[in-house]
């Protein structure tokens, strides 16, 4: 198994925003490449970006779901992101620059470049959406000097995801990414069921009914607003449970509300959705 910590190379000022305060740290969790394999079968690879509001990474949402993927022959990097009030493109910028990372380093990594993931969990999950959607808008790509392809996930798995800064919005992760809620252009920009197109990348989707933290509300307009431009995607709405499941077992609870059993099929049915 590879472990590694990388410190990422990022634009900021290039992208309009500080670098003041931020640091963002990429850790790979890459599994050993099997003994005698001779078919030739390079690796899909995901990039993890926990939740926390943007306020925090928590590690609950990291290494242990790194760990877990990697089980199933997934190359993992989980990306610390820069939180509390980094204004809106910052964290976006950190995620390109893994994106550019991974896929730059494909061989090293024994994995296929062009199948790149992104994988978030609640405010991490509206972060990977965030590049899902902005790809292919200047201030996502110009910064780094490539075409817009080179930051493009191939797909992405959104866990309980934080999407809209409307009615339905998580305060506190809206607030962080835009500092003044009077400031509607970038109100815009955040709330990504207006931002999805027919460029939008690939999604798998999951949440719970009855989360009272990020309603539901949020994966059902984003994946509307999927639908209709035509995106494809697979949800799964399960019947309920709290936010921030995680992989919704013992392995990251920490309190019995954190396992659910139903929930935890998630990671199965995302890694038979990379594979397809």
């Amino acid at each position: 198994m590879l472990y590694e910590k990388y410190i990422l190379n990022v634009p900021y000022e290039k992208g309009g925003v500080s670098s003041e305060g931020c640091r963002a740290e990429l850790t790979a969790v890459v599994p050993d490449m099997l003994p005698n394999d001779t078919r030739g079968i390079k690796r899909r690879a995901v990039i993890i970006c926990p939740g926390g509001g943007y306020d925090y990474c928590s590690v609950r949402e990291a290494e242990p779901v790194a760990m877990r993927l990697a089980s199933y022959n997934v190359a993992c990097f989980v990306l610390n992101y820069s939180c509390y009030r980094k204004l809106f493109p910052t964290n976006l910028l950190e995620l390109a620059a893994a994106m550019l990372f991974v896929r730059e380093n494909g061989d090293r990594f024994g994995i296929d470049a062009e199948k790149v993931y992104v994988c978030g969990f609640s405010a991490g999950g509206h972060l990977a959406a965030s590049l899902g959607v902005h790809w292919n808008k200047p201030f996502a790509y110009e910064p780094f000097g490539v075409s817009p392809e080179m930051i493009k996930p191939y797909g992405q798995i959104l866990c309980y995801p934080v999407i809209t800064g409307g009615e339905k919005r998580h305060d506190g992760s809206i607030l962080n990414l835009i500092g003044d809620d009077s400031n509607e252009e970038a109100k815009h920009l955040v709330s990504l069921e207006e931002q999805v197109s027919g460029d939008t990348v690939p999604t798998f989707i999951w949440s719970t009914c009855d989360d009272e933290l990020v309603p539901v509300e949020n994966t059902l307009m984003f994946t509307a607003a999927l639908a209709a431009n035509k995106v494809p995607f697979t949800s799964h709405i399960f019947s309920s449970g709290v936010h921030g499941l995680a992989l919704a077992d013992e392995s990251t609870a920490n309190y019995d509300g954190h396992i659910n059993k139903e929930c935890a099929e998630w990671v199965r049915m995302a890694v038979e959705w990379i594979n397809k």
